[in-house]
């Protein structure tokens, strides 16, 4: 079945989305927002109830409607992110709850998360825990697309832990199988002391960006700063993660650390320095920056620091 433009007739009050978009990617623009464009038309699209591609075809914007949209423009002019606008965050197959409060998800963790998930696969009920689990947006994308695990979500923030739940109840009512919610910091030495030696896959993707960095107004202005910024060279998280990490995985368990960009290798020293990991590996992103490392828990006990060790990849 064809389906034809439902342009607004002649006589009506109402504005085509095309105008509105481009009067409105013009603003954006202007205000320095990335891809400007794409970001008017997912903001039309929310109004307007429709999905981004068939904006086309959508009835265009009544008043009410149109009064609407250009506020959210202009909120998203002064750096309001696009996610708090709408509501949600896309995560690989998951639409996820995000607000103030909790770090919203980045494209760039989907990486992560799908090597996670590659892991688990190879195991037969696998136990997966997502440390720093923010909105749950590792640990729900790995119960989502791996029914058979165990998924363990840590996470302190009261703020976040709302929305946390929030979106691990909507999972569950939706059919997938439950998380686990765990309150603990990350950071403390007996972090899920009754998991030891019994993980498979440990996820983290922790405040990584050394104090002193400058970051964009959605995340200066957004984003919980104990979310993004990791102490002053960026790594006093992700130091005790590793080292818990050894603990808390099998023999032959897996670890996965996102990073700042900047960490490329310090992160994979990190691990080779504690000496209880082997197959350390450093990953890049879609745009060829070093995102996140990996290693897996030896069998053999603790080996002495060799000196720089590992692989580089792409993910």
């Amino acid at each position: 079945m064809t389906i034809e433009p439902q342009h607004p007739p002649e006589g009506t009050n109402r504005i085509r989305p095309s105008i509105a978009v481009v009067r409105a990617a013009r603003i954006l623009a202007d205000a320095g927002v990335p891809a400007a464009r794409t970001e008017a038309e997912l903001l039309a699209a929310y109004v307007l109830d429709v999905p981004r591609g068939r904006l086309a075809l959508a009835d265009g914007f009544d008043p009410a409607q149109l009064a609407t949209f250009d506020a959210l423009v202009t909120r998203r002019a002064g750096r309001e992110p696009l996610q708090h606008l709408t509501g949600s965050a896309a995560f690989r197959r998951l639409e996820l709850a995000v607000g103030p409060g909790v770090f919203v998800p980045r494209p760039e963790t989907e990486l992560l998360a799908g090597w996670g998930i590659e892991q688990a696969r190879e195991r037969d009920a696998p136990l997966v825990v997502d440390l720093c689990s923010g909105s749950g947006a590792i640990a729900l994308a790995v119960a989502q697309e791996l029914p058979a695990a165990r998924v363990v979500a840590v996470e302190r923030s009261p703020a976040a832990l709302d929305w946390l739940r929030r979106n691990a109840g909507d999972r569950a009512t939706a059919g997938d199988r439950p998380i686990e919610v765990v309150v603990a910091d990350v950071t403390a030495p007996d972090l899920l002391d009754d998991l030891v030696g019994r993980v498979d896959v440990l996820l983290c993707n922790p405040p990584y960006v050394p104090a002193d960095t400058l970051v964009a107004p959605e995340v200066a202005g957004y984003d919980p700063a104990e979310a993004v910024f990791g102490g002053v060279d960026g790594l006093s998280v992700i130091r005790p993660v590793v080292a818990r990490a050894a603990a808390l995985l099998r023999p032959g368990g897996v670890l996965g650390i996102e990073h700042d960009d900047t960490h490329g290798a310090d992160v994979p020293a990190l691990l080779v320095a504690d000496g209880r990991f082997a197959a350390v590996s450093e990953h890049r992103d879609l745009t060829g920056r070093p995102r996140f490392a990996t290693a897996s828990r030896r069998a053999d006990g603790r080996r002495p620091d060799l000196g720089p060790a590992w692989q580089t990849g792409s993910s």
